[in-house]
């Protein structure tokens, strides 16, 4: 029986995409950081290389998205101390490999994860805050540039009106709770969240971008969790193409549609 087909017998109402999974260490920590990657090369590979310093704080799980480009070969993983490499073989894009990733982490017995992405953008130096505040009994922690301590470097300014003027002020309001930063991947959620039946991220319906969104303005109208945001630094390249999966008219179109869906709360269950 391979890994997800175990995980579903246990758990049979959660949905979450088949995946490949390649364990190289036993788990030591109350703790995941998940890394979501697909097709990142160096950049990938830079970040876990300085994330290997905080092996003895947090396992790091990679949820691979399906690269192609060999940068996530078994022998660097284990050079670098990954403890996992989960490979979604399964359909949906990111919400679909959180699902992945946060399934694993769940059966595993994780307290909480921390998920970031894998492209290199992110100053993974704010781990031991994220696990810090995890211990103070936080449920949704959010990382943000725009709070004091934090850092926005060479963002676009389409993107940072975006986020500023739009993204955020909406899920705010949705949630009933402000929001800084509601496009920055760099989080936490507890196991209380992940695994509370009303929240109920285990759905197929979150395929893309939709997850992180709908536990943005869950938490905070359930009332029963504990959120906080945490400064952090993310910096875009000053030259070049900047690093995203979203393209400029289709990809941002779709992000539009899912954040006014889940303004009006259409994934609640």
């Amino acid at each position: 029986m391979n890994p997800a087909e175990l995980i579903k017998k246990n758990n049979p109402s959660w949905e979450f995409p088949d995946f490949k999974l390649e364990e190289f260490f036993i788990k030591k920590n109350r703790y995941a950081v998940c890394v979501f990657v697909i097709n990142e090369g160096q950049k990938v590979q830079k970040q876990l290389t300085k994330m290997k310093r905080y092996v003895s704080a947090v396992d790091i799980l990679v949820a691979d998205g399906g690269s192609t480009d060999g940068s996530l070969e078994s022998d660097f993983l284990k050079t670098v101390g990954v403890r996992a490499l989960l490979t979604k073989t399964g359909p949906g894009k990111l919400s679909a490999q959180m699902r992945m990733a946060f399934a694993y982490a769940m059966n595993q017995g994780y307290d909480g994860v921390i998920v970031v992405d894998g492209n290199g953008k992110d100053d993974i130096s704010a781990i031991p805050d994220f696990v810090k505040l995890l211990d103070e009994g936080y449920d949704h922690i959010q990382g943000s540039r725009f709070i004091k301590g934090g850092r926005a470097v060479n963002t676009p300014l389409e993107r940072l009106i975006a986020v500023r003027v739009l993204h955020a002020p909406l899920l705010s309001i949705a949630a009933r709770h402000r929001h800084t930063d509601t496009t920055n991947g760099f989080r936490a959620y507890s196991k209380k969240l992940l695994l509370d039946k009303d929240i109920s991220v285990f759905r197929d319906v979150f395929k893309t971008y939709e997850l992180h969104y709908h536990l943005a303005v869950e938490s905070a109208r359930a009332k029963r969790f504990k959120l906080i945001e945490t400064p952090v630094t993310r910096e875009y390249p000053k030259k070049g193409k900047t690093p995203t999966k979203i393209s400029p008219i289709k990809g941002n179109a779709h992000v539009m549609g899912i954040l006014l869906k889940a303004t009006r709360r259409k994934y609640r269950r």
